[in-house]
């Protein structure tokens, strides 16, 4: 990712308070901006499960429960989670059968998780070391600009 798509979410950003709407734009910029990916949104922690948000992609499962899969696995140990095949994955649910790796992102305010940044692709091993950094990033930037979600 390049400092204009720093400085596009920067300016998509500013001044504006409305959780939805910045985890929308927020999800677009990523999805007309990254190669290869078919579906980038997020899941909200809500209830003890994780809820569907903004998302570009196909439709997606709405309700995810916190014992099984990749976005699952990154709620509840709080840590980044890069999956090169999400086929090897014991408890991936696909919700997507064109999706072949994915990336999950926590979203945390003072150690509570609020919910995750979930991108998927049709290619195996499509995010590096280098995605995950700058997807941290994206999150960083996001946090400021949202609620409880």
């Amino acid at each position: 990712m390049e400092s204009l798509f720093f400085d596009s979410l920067f300016s998509l950003l500013e001044g504006e308070t409305d959780t939805i709407a910045n985890m929308a734009n927020t999800a677009a910029l990523l999805y007309e901006t990254l190669q290869d990916v078919n579906w980038v949104g997020f899941y909200r922690m809500k209830d003890n499960e994780l809820l569907l948000g903004p998302f570009m992609g196909k439709v997606a499962c709405v309700h995810l429960p916190l014992n099984k899969g990749v976005c699952a696995h990154a709620a509840t140990t709080k840590k980044t989670i890069r999956v090169d095949d999400v086929h090897q994955f014991a408890t991936h649910i696909a919700c997507d059968s064109a999706t072949n790796s994915e990336i999950v992102v926590p979203l945390m305010k003072e150690g509570k998780v609020l919910g995750v940044l979930d991108i998927d692709s049709p290619l195996l091993n499509r995010f590096n070391e280098q995605d995950e950094k700058n997807l941290k990033r994206v999150v960083e930037i996001l946090l400021p600009h949202i609620e409880s979600v």
